[in-house]
């Protein structure tokens, strides 16, 4: 059996190698010929890697159906190279993008591809979940024992399963994506609390990150964040400490923000870590306002230190609740709209290996979904209902403490904005309601059992604000 891999950069080398260990002979290509040559000869030398030179080459060395694995850039390079391909392939082959696509380019390309007679699979790097079109049956007998067998395991279950149609394997990467943004925002978040607010040395914040990593915020991200911690230049200072506070991004954290709106759903906290990226970009525009711009005093913390430490633990893991109770919210709101039937519990389990989110708390999810496939907020599940409510009180004390001091926590804050939000059976909207009739008879409806002959119930109401003391007659009032 034959998979090809388009691109042979780091990733797709390691793809390959991953694909040859398992039994399954692949074909490498890539359009800067000489990268194959360096591959073979190093990093695949003794292996049973086959290597093409052209497009011709690399589909005539394959078995029908063709499997050809994409890993390019996002955007106009995947067409290019599915435009170079498409006139060697045949019916029935199938072309599987690997990398960050968006997922209205996968449903575009879906179609397009099923009028050529050929399957399109959008799969999020790297390779899960998967996304199918209509011809996904056809296509996932064939796939499936590459993509599982190469994927990473979890309690010898493979991180690899079918999401849904068309663009929904990409649509849930890109979810994934954001949630990422918001879970490295919170562990950002979290250190500026220990290092300003605290006085910690990275060394006592490392400790503290091991620990949490044996708790209930055991996950890749905060391992990785200990170690980063830990990690001294030749000068024996953290190296962290050195690095320009000038965040980059790719953009999948944006897509998922503007998907979010799109949608009308509250994905508050993946939307703030973007938005902090943006800030960290003003680094110059943030650094003359330092000089002109206070901030409160900052006193010494004068409480229990190991208190105020455990409350921090218990808002992030809040905190984080909320950002994935979003995020499912999310997916769930898009799958009504565009016909998918996604698995959530399914999707929670994929994310337990093999990605950057990975965490124990995705198995809580899974349990959730699996107790309640149509569970309509993670909040409504005992087991977070229950975890949000315990971290409660010192959730609030740590967002009060780092407001007295001074230090931003924008996806903290959000998040606990959420949480009393959405458990408050009444927000202030009326205003917003009167105030856009008001200046733009935009309209209102009237609160049950509030209705009289003048505000009917279940209609649109506008009414001539500026009348006599406010009494209007019931010929103001339109439906």
């Amino acid at each position: 059996m034959a998979a090809p891999v388009g691109d042979i950069g780091l990733m797709g080398q390691n793809l390959i190698l991953n694909m040859n260990d398992k039994g399954f002979t692949v074909v490498a290509y890539n359009r800067t010929t000489s990268k194959v040559d360096n591959f073979l000869a190093n990093e695949a030398k003794g292996s049973k890697v086959q290597g093409a030179w052209s497009i011709e080459e690399l589909c005539a060395k394959l078995k029908r159906p063709r499997k050809i694995i994409l890993l390019v850039k996002a955007g106009s390079a995947v067409d290019d190279f599915i435009a170079q391909l498409s006139p060697h392939l045949e019916a029935g082959d199938i072309i599987i993008d690997g990398g960050n696509s968006h997922y209205p380019d996968s449903i575009r390309r879906t179609k397009e591809l099923e009028s050529k007679g050929l399957l399109f699979v959008g799969s999020g790097c790297p390779l899960w979940p998967l996304s199918h079109a209509r011809w996904s049956p056809a296509a996932w007998p064939h796939i499936k024992e590459i993509f599982q067998a190469t994927a990473a395991q979890v309690n010898g279950e493979p991180c690899c399963d079918w999401v849904g149609e068309t663009g929904a394997g990409h649509y849930v990467k890109m979810v994934h994506n954001g949630i990422e943004y918001g879970d490295m925002q919170l562990i950002a978040e979290a250190y500026d609390i220990l290092k300003r607010g605290l006085g910690l040395h990275e060394d006592e914040i490392a400790d503290i990150f091991t620990t949490w990593n044996k708790g209930v915020l055991d996950s890749f991200l905060i391992e990785i964040t200990a170690n980063i911690l830990k990690f001294k230049d030749d000068d024996g200072q953290p190296l962290v400490t050195k690095i320009l506070d000038k965040a980059g991004q790719k953009g999948t954290g944006k897509w998922t923000a503007i998907a979010a709106l799109d949608a009308g759903m509250p994905v508050t906290l993946i939307g703030e870590a973007v938005f902090a990226r943006c800030l960290s970009g003003l680094k110059e525009e943030r650094m003359r306002a330092s000089k002109v711009i206070a901030g409160p005093q900052k006193e010494p913390f004068k409480g229990e230190k190991k208190q105020f430490i455990d409350d921090l633990e218990q808002a992030l893991y809040a905190s984080k609740i909320m950002s994935y109770t979003q995020g499912f919210m999310l997916m769930r709101e898009t799958a009504k709209e565009l016909n998918w039937n996604l698995n959530y519990a399914g999707i929670a389990q994929m994310w337990r290996g093999g990605c950057i989110i990975k965490s124990v708390f995705l198995g809580d999810i899974t349990a959730a979904y699996n107790k309640t496939a149509n569970l309509e907020s993670l909040l409504f599940d005992d087991f977070f209902n229950k975890a949000a409510h315990k971290a409660q009180p010192g959730w609030r004390r740590i967002v009060a403490q780092a407001v007295l001091w001074g230090i931003p926590t924008p996806a903290f804050s959000t998040a606990l904005s959420f949480f009393d939000g959405y458990r408050s059976e009444v927000v202030p909207a009326n205003i917003l309601q009167a105030q856009r009739d008001y200046f733009g008879a935009h309209t209102f409806k009237v609160v049950p059992g509030k209705e009289n002959s003048k505000l009917p119930l279940g209609q649109d109401i506008h009414i001539n604000w500026t009348g006599r003391g406010g009494n209007v007659s019931a010929s103001t009032y339109s439906a």
